[in-house]
C-alpha cells in the first residue's frame, strides 16, 4: 500500500520538481509527519515496555489527536512494521552488515520504520530516507544519523524481490530463509507446518503464513435476542456484509468500528469487535444442544469477556446467572464492561480457576464449562504481530501445564451428562491434540465429542475443517479466522 493511497492521494511528490531547482543547499530539515512519531512511539512502547501493539496505538493516536487519515498511516507503519519485523531485521543486516542485536534499539525501531516504507509502501525514497533520517536525530540526537542514512539507503537500491533472493542465499537452512522471509521466527515456523501435517495440509504453510502478515477485516458480534437470528437483515450499510462463518458476525469493510456500531442503533454492548473464530468456540458450547431450564453455566477463563457475552445471550428459560471466573482482578473488570448489555445473566467472580473458590459452592456441578485457557496466542499474529517475537518455546511446558491443571479441575466440577469446551487461540500441538489426548487419558468418566459436527451445523456455510480427530482447528487463511482450537467433551459417569 502506498503512502499516497492511505493519505488520500494528496499532493505533488518532490521528485517532479525541476531538477535544476534542487541544486541549490538544503539548510532546513526535514518536518516529521506526526504518524510517523505515533509509529516509532508504539514500536518504542512494544519493545520497552511490552505493550500491546493496539492498545498502544489507540493511545498514542488519541494522545496526538490524529485525524482519519493519519491515523490510518500511523497504523499501516506501526501493525505493518512489526507483522514484517523479521523480514526487516534480516535485510538491516544484509545492508549494515551488523547484526541487530549490535544496533541500539531507538536506532533499530528507526530503520524498522524506514525499511518497511521503502519495502511495502511505495514511498518515496528520498522521503522515507530523509524522514527517518531526522526522526533518528529527533529520538537519539546526533548518534547514528549518518548510519541510518547510509543503510536505508543501500535497502533503497534493491528491490524487494532482491533482497528476497539475498535472504535466501545467506540463510543457513530452509526454515531460516522461509522465517526470515515471511517474517515468523523459525520455531513458530515449525509448529505451524506440524499442526498442518497432523491434518495432511503442510502444503498449506506458506499461505497460511502469508496470511497471518496481511491485516484481518474487522469483525463484528451481534448479541443473540437482539434480531431475528439472521444477521444478514443488519448488513444493509454499504461498509458491513454479513460474511464469514459465525451466524452472530458481520464484516466491516473499513473505516472506524465504533462509528458502524453506533449506525446499528443496538443499546450498548450488543455490538462489538470480535473474531469470527472466537464466536464460534463460544457457539459451539451454546448450540451443541437445546439448552435444559435450570442449566448452571460457567466460563472459567473468562477474560477479556467477549466469549462471555454470547454465551449470556445464548441462555434462555429459567436458569442461574453465568458464573464468569478470572483469575486476574483487571481482567475481571474487562470482562465486566464487555457484558454490559447482559450484566443479569452474568456473576463476574475472580479467583484461581484450579481452586474451589472459582466454581462457588462446595458441591457446586455445572451443565456447561467453557475452559478458554491461556496459551501462547499464536493463533492470533494478524491481529497481535508483536506476539510472534515475545514467545519461546521454552513458555509452552509451563503454559501446557496450567492448561492441564484447569481442565482437571473443570472436569471434576462437570455434572453427570454436563459439556466442556476447550478453547485455545493457538495451534500448536502442544496446546492442542497433546493436552486433550492427556486430559482423557488421566479423566476416563469424560468422552470427546464431534467438535467439527457441531461446528459445521452451527456456522454459516459450509467449514473447511480438516484431519481425523474429533476437534476442530479453525485458521486464518482457511476460515477467515484466528487459528482457534475446539474440543468438546461429555461427562459420562
Amino acid at each position: 500500500m502506498s503512502e499516497r493511497q492511505i493519505r488520500g492521494g494528496q499532493g505533488k511528490q518532490r521528485g517532479g520538481q525541476n531538477r535544476s531547482q534542487d541544486r541549490r543547499p538544503r539548510v532546513s530539515r526535514v518536518e516529521i509527519s506526526p504518524a510517523r512519531l505515533v509509529a516509532y512511539d508504539v514500536l518504542r512502547d512494544v519493545e520497552d515496555r511490552d505493550a500491546y501493539a493496539n492498545l498502544a496505538l489507540s493511545s498514542r493516536i488519541r494522545e496526538a489527536n490524529l485525524d482519519g487519515r493519519d491515523a490510518a498511516l500511523a497504523t499501516e507503519l506501526a501493525s505493518g512494521t512489526l507483522r514484517e519485523r523479521g523480514r526487516y531485521d534480516r535485510i538491516i543486516e544484509l545492508a549494515a552488515n551488523r547484526a541487530v542485536s549490535d544496533i541500539d534499539t531507538r536506532t533499530l525501531n528507526v530503520l524498522r520504520l524506514g525499511a518497511h516504507q521503502l519495502l511495502s509502501m511505495r514511498t518515496a525514497a528520498h522521503a522515507a530516507v530523509n524522514e527517518s533520517v531526522e526522526l533518528q536525530r529527533r529520538v537519539a540526537g546526533q548518534s547514528g544519523v549518518g548510519f541510518v542514512n547510509g543503510v536505508l539507503r543501500a535497502i533503497g537500491r534493491s528491490t524487494p524481490a532482491a533482497w528476497e533472493a539475498k535472504i535466501v542465499e545467506s540463510a543457513s537452512s530452509p526454515d531460516e530463509a522461509l522465517a526470515a522471509r515471511d517474517s515468523h521466527p523459525a520455531w513458530v515456523v515449525r509448529a505451524l507446518r506440524d499442526a498442518l501435517r497432523s491434518e495432511g495440509r503442510e502444503q498449506e504453510l506458506k499461505a497460511l503464513l502469508s496470511a497471518n502478515n496481511e491485516s484481518p477485516r474487522v469483525s463484528l458480534v451481534v448479541l443473540s435476542g437482539w434480531h431475528a437470528g439472521d444477521t444478514e437483515a443488519l448488513a444493509d450499510a454499504d461498509d458491513l456484509t454479513a460474511n464469514g462463518p459465525s451466524p452472530l458476525g458481520l464484516e466491516l469493510a473499513g473505516g472506524d468500528p465504533s462509528r458502524a456500531i453506533s449506525a446499528l442503533g443496538f443499546p450498548e454492548g450488543v455490538v462489538r469487535v470480535q473474531d469470527q473464530g472466537s464466536q464460534l468456540a463460544a457457539l459451539a458450547l451454546t448450540r451443541l444442544r437445546p439448552v435444559a431450564e435450570g442449566e448452571r453455566w460457567l466460563d472459567l477463563c473468562a477474560g477479556p469477556g467477549g466469549k462471555t457475552a454470547v454465551l449470556a445471550a445464548e441462555l434462555r428459560g429459567d436458569t442461574p446467572p453465568v458464573r464468569a471466573n478470572e483469575v486476574s482482578e483487571h481482567r475481571a473488570e474487562l470482562v465486566r464492561r464487555s457484558v454490559i448489555a447482559v450484566a443479569d445473566s452474568v456473576n463476574v467472580v475472580s479467583f484461581d480457576g484450579r481452586e474451589a473458590d472459582a466454581y462457588g459452592d462446595a458441591d457446586a456441578r455445572f451443565d456447561r464449562i467453557l475452559v478458554d485457557a491461556p496459551c501462547s496466542g499464536l493463533g492470533a499474529l494478524r491481529r497481535r504481530p508483536e506476539a510472534r517475537w515475545r514467545k519461546q518455546p521454552s513458555d509452552l511446558p509451563e503454559l501446557t501445564a496450567l492448561q492441564g491443571e484447569l481442565l482437571d479441575a473443570a472436569v471434576a466440577r462437570l455434572a453427570p451428562g454436563g459439556v466442556l469446551a476447550y478453547v485455545t487461540c493457538s495451534p500448536h500441538l502442544a496446546e492442542t491434540r497433546v493436552t486433550v489426548d492427556r486430559l482423557l487419558k488421566r479423566n476416563s468418566e469424560i468422552r470427546e465429542l464431534d467438535a467439527k459436527a457441531v461446528l459445521q451445523r452451527v456456522a454459516r456455510g459450509d467449514l473447511d475443517l480438516a484431519g481425523s480427530a474429533l476437534s476442530a482447528q479453525l485458521w486464518p487463511h482457511r476460515n477467515g479466522t484466528d487459528a482457534m482450537f475446539i474440543a468438546l467433551f461429555e461427562r459420562v459417569s
